[in-house]
């Protein structure tokens, strides 16, 4: 019996020790919510085999950018989902995940990147619009074509009619280098449709002989013409200045809807016809000022603001009040020097040229804004400064005098107030201090243009008209020992209050864009704290 059951029990210990092979863990499969997929480390790699053209956003939890993005990115994602497009969009927890945001040097929240065809080390920086519509658009134009092939002409009727500007691309030859070019800024010039032929017949039926981008619009001429440099080629640069200067109406009314259109045309000098539309004999004027501007097309955007609008951010920063209107004011946008016409002069086609002439001439000396003296300026602790005693204030050779310059819609300037106040109030017995501040909206400084809010300085008693900057902490503490040492912080203390001040010079969410200075003022949320920021280049 056991000889029978020794061959059956090295059959059974044999089975036992036998390994059972290892089975690889199944990959995670990336989740998905509201057609987005939620990657991760373990995940991305996998969402980028299965998907050709992917868009990433890298997201804050606590990122309000992020949240207002949200939607737009849910909505954009839903509009490609529905036609079908060959692009899917994505998202990752940022600090949740600091291994893929330290992979792709993300710094910043929201950051988008856009990978194609599974290649993991050089994404494209997503830099379109952060709304749906802009989000799906942008997309369309990396996977799809970027202009509509014309073969005749009524491929180019059907494109002209259904919009209000179209830029076409006549090349002899669609392999020519300049072709990628153009293809290339239609990519991103998303406010524009594009299209593109070689055909003789098109050619000829538009009147051209040589390579050209034609600007078609549905006002103002018509049409613009840009011929190809034989030599040179097609500068991409340079087509998107002529593109974006010649699709500006001649004439644009300021409103919440245009003030973006305006502030991206990087004309630096704007004409502004101040009139009440609800007088017949303002909105006379208006041929007159539309007469005039062709000749300065592409050097002054002409622009009407009417004062019986919500536009009182706009007088407020010329100075203006709605009485006075009609009138002009011209402004250079780079220098935020404002010029305005003779006193009571006509608004004619005739008197407007000489006016813009005369301006770009510099036969006219810019005016500087400043509010009149309150009879009780120096009857608070804080005292108040405005342009015209200004000067006599500040360089008081007897006293020290510590200005801030702020703005009423600033909130930094709101939440330093108290401690502003304080302080006025505990030295307001030194009869060799002053505490002031002055609205740097109201009241413009040759001498100290002013470049963020609040913006702190000091003056110190004695001649030499020596000026210090403030840059410490803004409580009532160190406000007084920068006093009391006579204008000097201690040396434990910061050299400056990082993200204290909105600087005007700087985008806090990309420090490489640029802002247009008045827009700040008078953005279309009434002077609120908003900014639009251009990066350079940009159509």
């Amino acid at each position: 019996m056991d000889g029978q059951l020794l061959p059956v029990l090295v059959l059974l210990l044999g089975a036992s020790e036998e390994k059972p092979p290892e089975e690889k863990p199944s990959e995670e499969e990336p989740l998905e919510e509201d057609r987005v997929l939620v990657l991760s480390q373990q995940t991305l790699g996998q969402a980028l085999q299965e998907h050709p053209a992917l868009l990433v956003e890298f997201y804050a939890p606590w990122c309000g950018h992020c949240r207002a993005l949200a939607p737009e990115y849910r909505k954009a994602a839903a509009l490609l989902a529905a036609e079908s497009a060959r692009v899917t969009l994505a998202k990752v927890d940022g600090p949740a995940e600091p291994e893929l945001a330290e992979e792709f040097a993300v710094t910043e929240y929201p950051t988008l990147k856009f990978f194609r065809d599974g290649n993991r080390t050089h994404p494209e920086e997503y830099t379109g619009p952060r709304e749906a519509k802009g989000i799906a658009e942008w997309l369309r134009r990396r996977v799809g074509p970027s202009a509509r092939r014309l073969e005749d002409e009524e491929d180019a009727r059907a494109l002209m009619d259904a919009q209000d500007v179209v830029v076409v691309g006549f090349f002899q030859d669609l392999q020519d280098r300049d072709v990628a070019t153009f293809l290339g800024l239609a990519q991103d010039a998303l406010d524009m449709t594009f299209g593109l032929t070689d055909r003789p017949q098109l050619f000829q039926k538009f009147g051209l002989t040589k390579d050209t981008v034609v600007l078609f619009k549905k006002y103002d001429e018509g049409r613009a013409d840009f011929p190809v440099d034989k030599e040179l080629g097609l500068d991409q640069g340079d087509l998107s200045r002529f593109l974006l200067t010649h699709s500006m109406h001649l004439v644009t009314e300021y409103s919440s809807e245009t003030s973006s259109k305006i502030f991206a045309a990087r004309i630096l000098n704007h004409l502004l016809l101040f009139v009440n539309q609800t007088l017949d004999a303002h909105r006379e004027l208006l041929p007159g000022f539309r007469e005039a501007a062709p000749h300065f097309r592409g050097q002054v955007l002409f622009v009407v603001v009417d004062v019986g609008a919500d536009n009182d951010h706009v007088l407020q920063y010329f100075g203006l009040k709605a009485q006075e209107a009609p009138t002009l004011r011209f402004i250079n946008v780079e220098t935020t020097k404002k010029y305005a016409p003779e006193h009571g002069a006509a608004v004619t086609a005739a008197t407007i040229t000489d006016f813009c002439r005369t301006v770009l001439g510099g036969g006219i000396k810019p005016y500087r804004l400043s509010q009149e003296v309150p009879p009780d300026w120096d009857q608070r602790p804080v005292k108040t400064l405005v342009g015209k005693n200004f000067e006599q204030v500040a360089f008081d050779e007897t006293k020290n005098v510590f200005i801030k310059f702020y703005a009423p819609w600033c909130a930094h300037c709101k939440e330093m107030a108290p401690a502003w106040e304080e302080l006025a109030e505990k030295y307001r017995d030194h009869e060799d201090i002053v505490i002031a501040e002055l609205d740097a909206t109201a009241n413009e400084l040759e001498a100290f243009p002013v470049h963020g809010f609040p913006t702190l300085k000091y003056f110190p008693a004695g001649p030499g008209r020596k000026v210090i900057d403030y840059k410490g902490a803004r409580d009532l503490e160190t406000f007084s020992k920068f006093l009391d040492s006579g204008g000097e912080l201690p040396a434990e203390e910061p050299a400056e209050v990082p993200g204290a001040t909105f600087p005007v010079g700087v985008c806090p969410q990309a420090p490489g864009l640029r802002p247009v200075l008045w827009r700040v003022a008078v953005g279309e949320h009434g002077g609120a704290e908003r900014r639009v920021w251009h990066p350079a280049g940009s159509l």
